[in-house]
């Protein structure tokens, strides 16, 4: 039984200074960097802060410890202002703590990160919902860059340091870092799902990214069923490997790694703030913008454009709702925000062409002179928008058909500071064991169901709205980002 790290109840929201906790220097270690350089038109450098999400909560506990980030050098201007040993003290205005930067080719990064990282584990770890590519040099620059970081770590790493590394682009770093240092305390949390036996069995590198793994003393994933399938693929992969599954613990290579489950939290107050803080000249902008009648209704989506967020199967599923029931013609537009992913993986160029087709088809079928069924929003907005538009949205549609955890669902829960609208939420998401009982639940490939859900979403009682939107901004609220980063660090003292 592996055991879950989620915090129940408000006492979360106690732990409002993770930093407080670490007793050891702090590496943090990432594929992308707090902060970014560029020029402006006239020459000038500026820098690009943390614009939400863990890399904004990790920053300030960085600031309080004066630790060290390694992450990819990848602005423009990041050498410029960079030391020859690659480092940068930051923030600009408060230097308190180092960032390490890592000077990545363009062939290393195609073979590191477009390759290796995006075409082979991402799809891998999904379950295959898209066929991973396995080239052998996209699997050599993954573990070249791997060792890179590795050994950028081990030169500011010491006997008291907690090194945690972020994410599937390291999976070998821990090991190879405790190959040259065996004093650190070395975690590592895992943002994407782990897949089954089933489907990872079919990796060739099965072996080597498990023993990577094995290097940290602590490895996270967001809920348990991930944790249980990374057990499994151990077990039947590694014979050395003793399992431990009542205490979520792997005995290997004479060291213990202990395997948790950490459900990702957000900033909810932040967000909170960000929703109370649009007026309604706001919304009658928006609704003005894109052609939308204060009469009618809107439902959302707000995704990365990948092909794990189901973004068809949602246009289906609105497509049906239309054609099977024409009165909800002109009562309510979806509105799709989409941010670009990837843009230079050929899947990723297809999966954009699918999207702006199935939505340029369903507005020639269904649209009226009066009303767009569709409203396709690439351009960026703020994260105070974001809000207004999670906030003004009468139900938000998350169709993904695999998800790490989905934390756009959580976000649009904190957002609802209003009158509440209704989350309709896939079963194939991390944050539906959380959230899925006061949600609308669908089956992202059931179209017909996934049309009927969004009928309930819409012809639900302004009561049970109330009611289901007041538990899960309760439970988003108790489990938010800075909870989560506490258990993290609490789990890593105890184990030390």
């Amino acid at each position: 039984m592996v055991h879950s790290q989620t915090n129940g109840d408000d006492a979360a929201r106690s732990h409002r200074d993770p930093a407080s906790i670490l007793q050891k220097d702090l590496i943090v270690v990432s594929n992308r960097q707090p902060y970014q350089h560029r020029y402006e038109e006239d020459g000038r450098i500026e820098v690009d802060r943390p614009a939400g999400g863990l890399t904004a909560a990790i920053d300030p506990v960085m600031q309080q410890t004066d630790g060290t980030w390694v992450a990819w050098g990848d602005g423009e201007a990041d050498a410029e202002v960079t030391a020859d040993d690659g480092t940068i003290r930051l923030p600009p205005e408060d230097e308190t703590y180092t960032l390490k930067r890592i000077w990545l080719s363009e062939e290393e990064v195609d073979g590191y990160y477009y390759g290796y990282s995006n075409q082979t584990l991402w799809p891998l770890c999904h379950g295959g919902v898209w066929k991973p590519e396995y080239e052998s040099r996209h699997w050599a620059r993954y573990q070249q860059i791997n060792e890179r970081f590795a050994s950028a770590v081990a030169e500011h790493a010491a006997s008291n340091s907690l090194v945690w590394f972020q994410d599937y682009h390291f999976a070998l770093a821990p090991r190879q870092l405790r190959n040259g240092d065996d004093s650190a305390f070395i975690m590592h949390f895992w943002h994407i799902p782990w897949p089954s036996w089933e489907t990872f069995q079919a990796c060739p590198q099965q072996r080597e990214l498990l023993d990577g793994l094995l290097g940290n003393d602590l490895l996270g994933f967001h809920i348990e069923r991930y944790c249980e399938n990374f057990l499994t693929c151990v077990d039947r992969c590694l014979d050395d490997a003793f399992i431990d599954r009542e205490d979520g613990q792997v005995r290997y290579d004479g060291r213990t790694t202990t395997v948790r489950a950490f459900p990702l939290g957000i900033n909810a107050d932040d967000i909170q703030a960000a929703s109370e803080s649009i007026d309604g000249s706001f919304w009658q902008s928006f609704q003005r913008d894109h052609s939308i009648t204060p009469s009618t209704r809107v439902v959302a989506g707000v995704d990365r454009l990948d092909y794990t967020k189901g973004i068809v199967d949602r246009l289906n599923a609105l497509e049906r709702l239309w054609t099977t029931n024409p009165d909800w013609r002109e009562e309510f537009t979806y509105v799709q925000k989409a941010n670009e992913s990837r843009s230079l993986i050929p899947d990723y160029q297809d999966l954009q062409q699918d999207v702006e087709d199935a939505v340029t088809r369903i507005n020639d079928r269904f649209g009226t002179n009066d009303w767009q069924p569709v409203v396709y929003i690439e351009d960026w907005m703020t994260d105070e928008e974001l809000a207004g538009l999670y906030r003004h949205s009468d139900a938000l549609l998350v169709s993904a058909v695999r998800d790490g955890m989905n934390l756009v669902a959580k976000e649009y829960v904190a957002a609802q500071t209003g009158d509440p609208g209704v989350l309709v939420l896939s079963n194939q998401t991390g944050a539906h064991e959380e959230l899925g009982d006061q949600a609308v639940t669908i089956n992202p490939h059931e179209t017909d169901t996934f049309a009927a859900a969004i009928t309930t979403a819409l012809t639900m009682k302004e009561s049970e709205r109330r009611d289901r939107m007041e538990t899960l901004r309760h439970r988003v609220r108790a489990n938010d980002l800075s909870a989560w980063m506490t258990t993290v660090f609490e789990t890593a003292r105890d184990l030390q």
